[in-house]
């Protein structure tokens, strides 16, 4: 399998980008990054209205255009209420469960640009005063922030400067052990973002020729719906979203080898296309699975739905407990990196 796949520039590419807040919606800061990083390395890119960056590598073929796209935004929460007790009531940015979250340390992103500590817990947490602690519902109605600040009332916790529409981002807790997984929340989709990244590295350094002019499309709406169906070049062919597989029961996929998917909630994805990855895979005995992901969405499928004529495809790495605290394995990106090399060296179906 070739694909000069460097494992310790992507993982630290990976933290840096899983250490910065990103929830859709507030992700100047990680957009930054990968703005420098294609400075660094010299490449083309333009930045949307939107706010996403879209490097663009010519290849011999300028007339049939791929497209792959990977987002850097991710879940989230920001501020609904000041109660009157002056903690916070959350709205949730992204699809996730409130347990997920229940006990996490977070940052509140002001308006001003201070930066808030606290503690997401259920109101009903102290054991000693609530009879139904364990049991009752974990919802945004339940669900509140302890700011770090000595606030007694809705009017202290003004004075910070903390307001209806702020941000809150959680604590990613990335870490990577000693036998090769990788765990923090995020990973869906930063760690798709790294791989792009570290991809068009490796195509600059070794200066390699692609067979078609290739963009790769960073977006950073991707959790609220919208994130890569628009500024999509009109001579796009194909189109790949490089999205985290999903684990679980039933499920295919698994944390060491590349997840392809057939079909979402979306439809199913386009069938020779996808053919063409797993014969791809096979032929460079990369180790994969086809899975399908029944409540899943991709940029792919949101450009689908926008009414772009392309082919589209979807594969990435497996996240185990997506959208909660996630794991995967370094062999996983490895896999899911030789896939990208392969794809975007092989020339596109007739």
């Amino acid at each position: 399998m070739t694909t000069l796949f460097n494992q310790e520039k992507t993982v630290a590419l990976l933290q840096k980008l899983i250490e910065t807040p990103s929830p859709s919606g507030y992700t100047s800061d990680v957009m930054a990054i990968v703005a420098d990083e294609f400075d660094k390395m010299g490449v083309t890119y333009k930045k949307t209205n939107k706010g996403a960056v879209i490097a663009t590598i010519e290849g011999e073929d300028q007339a049939r255009h791929r497209l792959l796209t990977a987002h850097t935004d991710t879940l989230g929460a920001m501020v609904k209420e000041v109660k009157s007790n002056g903690r916070l009531k959350l709205t949730n940015i992204g699809g996730f469960n409130w347990n997920s979250v229940e006990g996490e340390y977070c940052t509140i992103h002001t308006a001003s640009g201070k930066k808030l500590r606290g503690t997401i817990l259920m109101r009903q947490t102290t054991v000693h005063v609530y009879k139904d602690s364990g049991t009752a519902e974990r919802s945004a109605d339940n669900i509140e922030v302890r700011i770090d600040e000595k606030v007694l009332n809705e009017k202290d916790t003004r004075k910070l400067g903390i307001e209806v529409g702020d941000f809150v981002s959680f604590n990613p807790r990335f870490e990577i052990t000693a036998n090769g997984f990788i765990k923090s929340r995020h990973l869906d989709d930063k760690a798709s973002t790294a791989l792009l990244v570290e991809l068009i590295r490796v195509i600059k350094d070794e200066n390699i020729i692609l067979p078609h002019t290739t963009h790769f499309y960073i977006s950073n709406n991707e959790e609220i719906g919208y994130g890569g169906n628009s500024n999509i070049p009109a001579e796009t062919v194909e189109y790949i979203a490089v999205d985290m597989g999903a684990i679980g029961d039933g499920q295919a996929t698994d944390e060491y080898t590349v997840s392809i998917c057939a079909k979402d909630s979306s439809g199913p994805y386009h069938y020779e296309l996808t053919q063409h990855l797993v014969e791809l895979a096979k032929q460079k005995k990369i180790d994969y699975k086809l899975d399908i992901y029944p409540y899943y969405g991709s940029d792919a499928s949101a450009a689908i739905r926008a009414g772009f004529d392309v082919k589209h495809a979807l594969f990435g790495p497996g996240i185990e407990s997506s959208h909660a605290l996630e794991r995967t394995h370094i062999d996983s990106l490895e896999a899911t990196a030789g896939l990208l090399f392969a794809y975007v060296t092989s020339n596109m179906m007739d």
